[in-house]
């Protein structure tokens, strides 16, 4: 899901570590993306760590 924040009407909220768009944009990704409801209200708080782990240099 975090691949979303690349998408179209989607961002990335630094301070809560979670992916943010408006309603609409939310709406019809979920439509087609059953599963990624769950990560609406969803923060990441390890986000960061994880990209220093995993990054692809």
């Amino acid at each position: 899901m975090l691949s979303g924040k690349d998408k179209s009407g989607f961002g990335w909220d630094e301070h809560k570590h979670m992916v943010v768009a408006e309603d609409v944009v939310w709406n019809s990704y979920i439509s087609s993306h059953k599963a990624a409801g769950q990560f609406r209200n969803c923060s990441f708080p390890y986000y960061d760590q994880l990209t220093s782990i995993y990054a692809k240099n």
